[in-house]
């Protein structure tokens, strides 16, 4: 029975880690139709997301089951509890790559994002995408250590969004409204996709440590 249970408990941890290559991925594929004006990879994007959604159903159900029959406790306990918030955060992040996505198909067969900002546009999902691999590292090692680093990553994201407002607040931006809206938008979304990285992070020192972080702001 105990074995069973342990399965039932990876198996789990191994849906969180799903869950984070098909978010990268979708941030990944989301960049590049908004880069490349791709509508048919905006598409794709859109679609794939319903994977994201059903893998939380089935962790929520498999951690309900488990709570509900096992009575888990101490670090058992904390990794179901975890796992139901985690996964909230990873379902946000998809429907923040499908909002990209969404953006680059409605521009279409224009690109939404003007030339001077690509460059900024691009590291800000090379960041977030650099965020949600660390995230599953942390996941699949346990590792304090990096959720402490992610930090400091994060904070790169932030200095990147202010660039981005300075860029379309700027007197010499010439694009008019819609792009300013556009890259507003998708300067708030990079952010909160590392905003949700962050606090997976944390849960997870959590979980180790049954204490709250203490670099919490």
């Amino acid at each position: 029975m105990r074995d069973a249970y342990t399965d039932q408990l990876d198996a789990i941890r191994d849906d969180l880690l799903t869950m984070t290559r098909l978010v990268g991925e979708a941030v990944s594929k989301a960049t590049q139709a908004l880069l490349d004006g791709n509508a048919q990879l905006a598409e794709q994007v859109i679609s794939e997301d319903e994977a994201v959604d059903v893998l939380r159903v089935r962790i929520e159900e498999e951690s309900f089951d488990l709570l509900a029959l096992q009575n888990p406790v101490a670090g058992d306990l904390r990794m179901l509890v975890a796992s139901l918030r985690m996964v909230g955060e990873f379902e946000r992040m998809g429907d923040l790559s499908v909002h990209i996505a969404k953006i680059a198909r409605l521009r279409v067969p224009e690109v939404a994002v003007p030339d001077e900002l690509v460059p900024t546009i691009a590291r800000m999902s090379a960041v977030a995408e650099v965020m949600v691999a660390k995230v599953g590292h942390i996941i699949a090692d346990s590792d304090v250590a990096a959720a402490e680093e992610l930090e400091q990553v994060d904070e790169e994201m932030d200095r990147l969004r202010r660039s981005s407002f300075r860029e379309l607040l700027g007197s010499d931006w010439k694009h008019g409204v819609e792009p300013a809206v556009d890259i507003a938008l998708l300067g708030r979304y990079y952010e909160r996709i590392a905003d949700h990285a962050v606090s997976i992070a944390r849960r997870v020192v959590f979980l180790v440590t049954g204490e709250q972080p203490t670099y919490l702001d």
